[in-house]
């Protein structure tokens, strides 16, 4: 998908000296959809806020897992591609001009007893109070086991799919046997020149309807599916150092020890995802199954700090979208009453707000 998520702070992949960001009121630690929307929330109650995410784009799971499929329970929207989702509540949540840094994984917080600080590797991000919406906590791809894909990682081993126009007319070769890579399979089939699908056995991990989209693919000549083979080696059009792509693979046929090779462009390992909740754990929350406790006003047990989305855990808790949005709501209002008590919990209604160029109550 393509980066068309307000971002104000790109940073460099070079090492630099930790930059001190001004204070803010809220700083929400996730880019997902209830991260965005609590973004806008707090705009809309007058707060200063920020996203710090530790991804390379905005969106979470809908980004980095299924950006191309269509979503049917958002209220107001009969269908929603994810991507278009995101980009929409991303343009939402950029109207008051508060900044998202990306690719900031947080290692720790500090508290001066008046400041909550998020420390990154290259940034401090100071704030009054904190909104977690870190959906399944920081997640990121699972990479191929072997020392030898290592090197070709960015020169033809793709971790995500970001756009998957960038792979129109390419050979395409998807390894795993999980929803990610038969959605893949399924959405590349009609935009690569091919593709083939590896897995180490005939089982698959994915929704039915895909799989039988994939192999009347296959059917058709746009696809082929290879089980009971797993990647021996990468080869490439030179050494990796000298800038080299990857020019074919070789797989191992796990029957009859045999060995072939197959010339590709991309190689997506679509293996699943690692998560945790890393630092978050050692925050003094409340935690139960790696998931915060939240009460009805979203606190987590932990003054001035307050969660929403995927990450928390309650009686009757649904982990929706829709659910999420509600959260976020709930919990950036109890944060800006925290940090200015003389505001009311409860928002005017939008419809009646000056500051969107209504009528004020």
């Amino acid at each position: 998908m393509a980066n068309d998520a307000p971002s104000t702070s790109p940073h460099a992949a070079e090492p630099r000296a930790q930059a001190e960001h001004e204070a803010v009121d809220i700083t929400i630690i996730g880019g997902g959809p209830t991260g965005l929307f609590a973004m806008f929330y707090a705009g809309m109650r007058g707060a200063t806020a920020r996203i710090v995410d530790a991804l390379p784009q905005v969106g979470g799971q809908l980004t980095a897992l299924y950006p191309e499929k269509y979503i049917f329970d958002v209220a107001g929207y009969p269908k929603v591609l994810a991507k278009d989702l995101v980009h929409a509540l991303a343009s939402q949540a950029s109207q008051f001009g508060h900044p998202t840094y990306l690719n900031q994984r947080v290692n720790a917080l500090e508290h001066d007893g008046a400041l909550f600080t998020l420390v990154t590797e290259t940034d401090r991000f100071p704030s009054r109070a904190l909104v977690i919406a870190a959906g399944i906590g920081a997640f990121s791809p699972r990479r191929l086991p072997h020392p030898f894909a290592q090197p070709w990682y960015g020169r033809g081993i793709y971790e995500v799919v970001l756009d998957p126009e960038e792979f129109r007319g390419r050979r395409v070769v998807i390894i795993g046997g999980g929803d990610s890579a038969f959605d893949w399979a399924h959405q590349l089939a009609d935009r690569a020149a091919h593709v083939t699908l590896v897995h180490r056995s005939d089982r698959f991990r994915a929704h039915g309807a895909t799989v039988r989209d994939v192999q009347a693919a296959a059917a058709a000549g746009r696809a082929e599916i290879l089980t009971f083979h797993e990647l021996h080696d990468v080869i490439g059009s030179g050494p990796p150092a000298d800038g080299a792509r990857v020019r074919e693979i070789v797989l191992r046929d796990t029957k009859s020890k045999t060995m072939r090779s197959i010339e590709t462009d991309a190689v997506l390992p679509m293996l699943g995802y690692i998560s945790d909740l890393g630092p978050l754990a050692d925050w003094g929350l409340t935690l139960a199954n790696d998931e915060i406790v939240v009460s009805s006003t979203m606190e987590t047990g932990r003054t001035g700090i307050y969660a929403a989305g995927d990450i928390t855990t309650y009686a009757g808790k649904l982990k929706l979208i829709a659910t999420g949005f509600g959260e976020a709501a709930v919990a950036v209002n109890q944060a800006v009453h925290w940090i200015y008590p003389a505001k009311k919990v409860a928002p005017a209604h939008s419809s009646n707000m000056a500051l969107f160029g209504q009528t004020d109550d």
